[in-house]
């Protein structure tokens, strides 16, 4: 039974025997192989790839089916499309797993992978599997180190140590972009701090870029993805000001959106885990500030940034010189900053920053308002004044009245004193791609004591991973690669000097992998580099991608880093390499995520079973718009496999030859299908797939009444709107349309048919239904001309009897026409 409760129709369209049927055609006819050297005008349809962690789910289900609607409606119009399929076989994921099942990840991994690539054949997704890769291979991950070491080359790979993320679960660092809400985004344990040294990956270098050229991509990308990624590299326009230390030589430079403020800083606070406060602290309070530092390691940094959090602190024992007022201020070390902001430290203006006046209020600091707002004073109110208003307190600033003036005058008293200038500064920090596990892509760097960090020569490439089978793998803080079963792997001799060095022992973070995995699609099995320029020109950029909103931060900017670097490499010629992208929603249940703890989950494998694949691809793709969630509870796979059941029967009561004139047909059936094929035409373009799937309905709905009551199944004009359902199904039902396809008598694949393109002479309409509402109620429904005036609907409306019922005598005092489908009158009282 289906989730709804309905039992599947079983007359008629036999699924499963239709299923294994055209899977073996498509293989045998290769139906689905990409040219890269054909005629036709090249489309790229990707789908970001699986990650093999056990058979296909819902939310596959959905996703891909999404991404195999344009790819087919494409190839019916006349593109090569190239819709390629691969595995992103390293990680955590499988690690794991791998772990607790007492096995080697690759065993697991391409375990899985086999049962993948069965349902997604099932599945009958058009997809290309001669060009099917992993990112777990020799030959595929060779190209990630000799991408690496490029980077590498362009100083845009280097090491350093500092206070990373620290996943106590996952026993490795993560990026910052993989902490959501201060916790691992993989596993949702809490994330510490802990001091390493690491790779990085200088995305920084690229932040204005990553900015501008996101006007590129306004009309082809959701704007919630774009909103997403502005925010998170976060340009800020402000100054950089310089503070002189007692007793040290440089002076330490902070960043602030507000130098206008200056004359009301009282105080600096330093994160107590940068660099910076080790360096700046006294002898006499380091005992007090070691203690401090060591409580804070406890603390996650989602409590740390918390307005609720207690602003605890410590002083340094040191002391700084506003450069604007020569007043001597306290240095304190204070949790509620970072140490990846800047240098680690702030200026704190505690009259107009909330935070800054919390901790001045606990640690007795003193308060000076510097704008005057008209609010109540800080001091005495404890809540700080952010706005605008008149300069007090402020020296040469004192009486301006706005923070544009108010900035430019502070910034020539820096410029005068040569104590800080205008900046802009990101939020976005650089990409640490280290990771203490086993399962992922060895670092090609080699450590020899005297030469340094030597690159592994292109010639020595893959660096593959040594295999441990019957080691322990569990994390322990440290990779496996530097534990004793792998020393006969680590352990080399330096490519430069030949004495004794040993290998990297960090893997890379797998979205590297996945950063470029789609150029090498278009040049599958190439050995002499990792893609084609030609096969590239002939490919991308890509022409949709699909995939879920969540890789809005990590995937999906990472992969436009990489591009702009093979760009400035003479490797590729584009600035985006994604025109269009398209977020599809999840599928949940009761309300839900499915979850086994919640008993809410749906078995894809079952439904299949139960209804077919078409039944599934054509709920998933009919619940709603691509971007929504589907509740599973709320659609019924039952239903849609009785609507196809009614589709495929309208393909075995057509009677008329294959070979028939359409035009000679029933004229009204034949606008009803030339306005099916444009209307979907056009919703597929705009990514409305439900609606298109709507329209495909409201053809068969037609049909079957012209076959039934109207001109009867001999007709041309029924033969062309049933060969055209077949033709609409297949973007989203592909079996039952093949089935279709073939009774009408076409030569298969209906894949390789054209897509028809609608006369226009029969998308003029002849008719419109106008509504005529009272009073907002609709009281009648009239076919009208659809070039008809204002004053003509008007008069037609006034006529229909049930109109003249409804408004009783009353005298019309408004009329809203919204023509040709509206007439809207409003009586008066």
């Amino acid at each position: 039974m289906s989730p709804s409760g309905e039992a599947p129709e079983k007359a008629g369209y036999d699924a499963a025997a239709a299923q294994v049927k055209w899977q073996a055609f498509w293989e045998r006819d290769r139906t689905f192989e990409a040219r890269n050297d054909s005629p036709k005008p090249h489309r790229y349809v990707l789908d970001m790839f699986p990650y093999p962690s056990g058979d296909l789910h819902m939310g596959h289900a959905e996703a891909y089916a999404m991404g195999d609607v344009p790819a087919r409606l494409w190839r019916m119009q006349g593109y090569e499309v190239m819709h390629p399929i691969g595995w992103d076989s390293f990680g955590l994921p499988a690690e794991n797993a791998a772990i607790r099942n007492n096995t080697h990840p690759a065993e697991w991994t391409y375990a899985n992978i086999e049962t993948q690539k069965t349902s997604f054949k099932r599945y009958g997704l058009s997809l290309d599997w001669t060009r099917e890769l992993h990112t777990s291979d020799p030959e595929y991950y060779r190209w990630t180190q000799w991408l690496f070491l490029r980077f590498f080359e362009r100083g845009l790979a280097y090491r350093k140590d500092g206070f990373v993320n620290w996943c106590p679960e996952d026993q490795t660092v993560l990026a910052n972009e993989q902490v959501v809400n201060g916790e691992c985004e993989r596993c949702h344990t809490a994330v510490t701090k802990r001091e390493l040294n690491q790779w990085y990956f200088r995305i920084t270098d690229y932040a204005q870029q990553l900015l501008d050229d996101m006007d590129q991509l306004e009309e082809g990308w959701p704007s919630r993805v774009l909103a997403m990624q502005r925010n998170w590299i976060g340009r800020s326009e402000g100054a950089h000001v310089d503070f002189v230390v007692d007793g040290r030589d440089e002076p330490i430079t902070v960043f602030t959106t507000r130098p206008d403020t200056l004359y009301g800083a009282t105080f600096m606070v330093v994160a107590p885990d940068a660099p910076l406060a080790d360096e700046l602290v006294s002898d006499e309070q380091r005992p007090a500030f070691e203690a401090y530092l060591e409580a804070v390691k406890k603390t996650t940094e989602i409590e740390r940034q918390s307005t609720t959090h207690d602003k605890t602190g410590v002083f340094l024992g040191a002391y700084a010189t506003n450069p604007v007022n020569g007043e001597k201020i306290p240095l304190l070390a204070a949790d509620y900053v970072l140490s990846d902001y800047g240098t680690g430290a702030i200026m704190a203006v505690p009259a107009h920053d909330q935070r800054d006046l919390d901790f001045a209020r606990a640690h007795d600091l003193p308060v000076r308002v510097v704008i005057e707002t008209g609010e109540a004073d800080p001091t005495e109110s404890g809540v700080a004044t952010a706005g605008d208003g008149v300069y007090v307190n402020s020296g040469p600033l004192d009486g301006l009245d706005d923070k544009k003036s108010g900035i430019a005058r502070v910034l020539e008293v820096l410029a005068e004193r040569g104590t800080g200038r205008a900046t802009i500064t990101y939020r976005l920090r650089d990409w640490l791609l280290s990771r203490q596990r086993f399962w992922g892509c060895p670092i090609p760097i080699i450590h020899c004591s005297s030469c340094g960090e030597v690159p592994v020569p292109d010639d020595q490439l893959p660096v593959e991973l040594p295999d441990l089978r019957g080691a322990d793998l569990a994390p322990k803080g440290t990779s496996p690669l530097a534990g004793e079963a792998a020393a006969g792997w680590r352990e080399v001799a330096c490519p430069r000097c030949g004495a004794d060095a040993e290998r990297d022992t960090d893997t890379m973070d797998t979205f590297v992998d996945s950063s470029w995995y789609f150029y090498r699609y278009c040049s599958p099995g190439l050995v002499m580099a990792p893609f084609d320029g030609a096969d590239l020109a002939a490919w991308m950029p890509v022409a949709q991608y699909v995939g879920g909103v969540e890789h809005a931060i990590l995937h999906l900017l990472y992969l436009r880093f990489v591009a702009k670097v093979l760009r400035d490499m003479g490797m590729i010629d584009f600035d985006e390499p994604m025109k269009r992208l398209l977020n599809q929603g999840q599928v949940i249940n009761q309300g839900k995520a499915m979850s086994k703890s919640l008993g809410n989950g749906v078995d894809l494998g079952k439904q299949i079973d139960e209804f077919g694949v078409d039944a599934v691809r054509l709920t998933v793709v009919f619940a709603g718009p691509p971007e929504d969630d589907i509740d599973w509870a709320d659609v019924s796979p039952g239903s849609s496999l009785k609507f196809l059941q009614r589709a495929h029967r309208l393909a075995t009561d057509v009677t008329s030859p294959k070979d028939v004139d359409p035009g000679t047909g029933d004229q009204a059936l034949r606008r009803v299908t030339h306005r099916t094929i444009s209307d979907i035409t056009e919703l597929i373009g705009l990514g409305r797939f439900n609606v298109a799937v709507a329209r495909v309905m409201e053809l068969v709905n037609a049909t079957r009444k012209a076959i039934d009551t109207g001109c009867g199944p001999s007709d041309p004009a029924v033969r062309e709107a049933v060969r055209f359902t077949a033709q609409a199904l297949s973007l989203v039902a592909p079996y039952v349309a093949e089935e279709m396809w073939e009774v009408l008598g076409e030569e298969p694949s209906v894949a390789n048919s054209t897509w028809p393109v609608p006369d226009p002479q029969l998308l003029v309409t002849e008719s419109v239904t106008m509504v005529v509402q009272v009073q907002g109620k609709v009281r009648a429904k009239i076919e009208i001309a659809p070039g008809i005036t204002e004053q003509e609907a008007t008069a037609v409306a006034l006529a229909d009897p049930n109109v003249q019922r409804s408004l009783a005598g009353r005298e019309v005092a408004k009329v809203i026409c919204r023509l040709p489908r509206m007439v809207s009158l409003v009586p008066a009282n």
